[in-house]
């Protein structure tokens, strides 16, 4: 089967394209300068040409205060791009994953997020995804929209790498203790994915890694792991402004995945532990 996977150069882009391959399917993994994500009729072309038999959709623009300012590129990149991607997969009658984010939620629910809460993003990248959701659900039945959260992945930068750099060069550190999600290694999310793709099981589902943690705790546990000595201080978000608005609390109820025999990841304390072990390895 030839799969089109988008993104192929970011952190989960890479880990489906690895996946794909060590079962046997056929990936094309395709970027910016094979899929121009700003020029729809490049992207109608591309797929067009290639005709896939199932697309995933990893690429994203994913610079979330950075959006603030480029609210029409980032419309485009997670919205309207989506939209032709849609169109072009309901026109082969192939399968979609759309990857979207906890962002679509504004973060103010006491528990979990299941997956038909009603989305209320609070900054321009999560009304992005929250759009591009919306076009895949309005023009495909065979989708599959895979909300995950915090990710991180050996190809590419992420807040464990930028912890370690920090953890090198200071004594000292100021994180976050009042934002709280679940930490998601693309290297265990890429699996589930292609699992997904062998069902005809369509619809929505959170994954992330079990459990939940603040960025406070995230930070402690990296620095443990890695053996590394600082001073963590934990603030909270008013400390620590930002452009775009970030919600409190991330957590997503998964229990979908589990009622649709999906099996779930492992948790982020073992997912950061394997992490560590793979880019050890390199």
């Amino acid at each position: 089967m030839k799969v089109l996977v988008t993104g192929v150069k970011g952190q989960l882009g890479y880990d489906v394209v690895k996946e794909l391959e060590k079962r046997g399917y056929q990936p094309i993994g395709v970027d910016r300068d094979e899929m121009d994500l700003m020029d729809n009729a490049a992207i109608r072309s591309v797929i067009m040409n290639l005709r896939p038999e199932a697309i995933i959709h990893c690429a994203a623009h994913t610079a979330v205060d950075k959006a603030e300012e480029e609210v029409e590129v980032c419309y485009q990149i997670n919205a309207e791009s989506v939209k032709v991607i849609a169109e072009c997969a309901k026109e082969l009658d192939i399968k979609l994953i759309y990857i979207s984010t906890d962002y679509v939620f504004d973060g103010t629910k006491e528990g979990e997020y299941t997956e038909t809460d009603i989305p209320n993003p609070i900054n321009v990248y999560g009304a992005s995804k929250l759009k591009g959701e919306q076009y895949v659900q309005q023009l495909l039945e065979k989708y599959y929209i895979v909300r995950i959260s915090w990710v991180f992945g050996i190809n590419g930068n992420n807040f464990i790498k930028t912890m370690r750099r920090l953890g090198e060069q200071l004594d000292e550190l100021n994180v976050i203790n009042d934002q709280v999600g679940s930490p998601t290694y693309t290297a265990d999310l890429a699996p589930l994915l292609v699992d997904m793709l062998e069902t005809e099981k369509y619809g929505i589902y959170h994954a992330s890694n079990e459990g939940c943690c603040s960025w406070y705790e995230f930070a402690k546990e990296i620095f443990k792991q890695s053996g590394i000595d600082i001073k963590v201080n934990p603030i909270t978000t008013d400390q620590y402004p930002t452009k775009a608005k970030r919600p409190m609390n991330s957590k997503m109820c998964k229990d979908k995945l589990n009622k649709n025999g999906f099996n779930l990841l492992p948790t982020w304390k073992d997912a950061l532990r394997n992490f560590l072990n793979d880019i050890n390895n390199i």
